[in-house]
């Protein structure tokens, strides 16, 4: 029986470094076959996942010799973090080795909606050539605020005022003294945030008081034309309001890389159709072949420091 499950995918060497030590199983669609994953995890002293498995209830339950969860990646709403204090399970997320793939996301996407030139390929293959509907704006000189002002976030800011943007952040969790503020401008409440910047970027886990944080009135309260990206968790945005709020054009624009319902199924996704300067991704802006290296083999660290070098 293994002492680590590794239940989605990870960098194939990780997974070799950990395999030399130790018994794994490594099977990336095994978060798709819950009773074969509750099986697995009988024996183990390890569980190693991404944000699809639900590490809580039944899934703890069917693992009484779980020492570690190891996280590819930072948030942990999928796993019940107070079940596994109790029990004495560590739970070690892989805490900024994904700052620079989302940074870099946020900023790449800002880019490209606010510019908004980029989906007439079609329209210029077919002979037409809509210029005036392509003129867009430049990210100087625009104001990007964030909310939530952790280690992404950070990163994000960065890359922001190297481009000439403002930048401006609400996170009541940062003390006002602290240096990381540098440069940015600290924001007391999310209304004063939302009202003067021109890009949103949300940065918060998903709690009960972040849900639906972004609502239709949040929306309201926003620049009209401003552009919100979520690279964060899904629940964090009332999708609804989003899209009534870009179907009327009072948005700029939008892009979701995170949803309420993951993976989004067509009755889920109808709410998206035929928007306008609407990105969609599958959750990936924290996935690149350059981070997923890093997470990976920080996760796999973060592991053997519990379990120890050998089985």
């Amino acid at each position: 029986m293994p002492d680590i499950v590794i239940s989605e995918f990870m960098d194939q060497p990780a997974v070799d470094s950990l395999a030399a030590d130790f018994d794994v199983i490594y099977d990336p669609d095994l978060v798709n076959r819950g009773d074969e994953l509750i099986t697995a995890v009988a024996s183990a002293r390890a569980l190693v996942v991404r944000n699809r498995t639900q590490v809580r209830g039944e899934l703890l339950q069917a693992a009484p010799a779980l020492r570690v969860v190891g996280r590819l990646g930072v948030g942990l709403d999928n796993i019940d973090v107070v079940a596994c204090r109790e029990r004495g399970i560590e739970v070690c997320p892989a805490t900024g080795a994904n700052d620079t793939a989302v940074a870099e996301y946020v900023i790449g996407t800002a880019l490209t909606l606010l510019r908004g030139a980029y989906g007439v390929g079609e329209a210029v293959i077919g002979g037409q050539w809509p210029r005036q509907a392509c003129i867009g704006r430049e990210i100087a000189g625009k104001v990007l605020g964030l909310v939530g002002f952790g280690g992404i976030a950070r990163e994000t800011a960065q890359r922001a005022l190297a481009l000439g943007m403002d930048v401006i952040a609400h996170d009541p969790f940062v003390a006002p003294d602290d240096p990381t503020w540098t440069g940015v401008t600290r924001e007391e409440g999310l209304p004063e945030l939302l009202c003067k910047a021109d890009v949103i970027s949300l940065h918060v886990p998903l709690t009960e008081t972040t849900h639906n944080l972004v609502d239709a009135g949040a929306i309201a309260g926003m620049k009209r034309g401003a552009v919100l990206i979520n690279t964060a968790r899904g629940g964090v945005v009332d999708e609804a309001a989003l899209a009534d709020a870009l179907k009327n054009g009072y948005l700029g624009g939008a892009a979701l890389d995170v949803f309420a319902q993951e993976p989004v199924d067509a009755d889920a996704g109808e709410v998206f159709l035929s928007l306008p300067n609407l990105i969609l991704t599958p959750h990936i802006a924290g996935v690149t072949e350059e981070s997923n290296v890093r997470v990976s083999a920080v996760t796999a660290d973060n592991v053997r420091k519990v379990l120890g070098d050998t089985k």
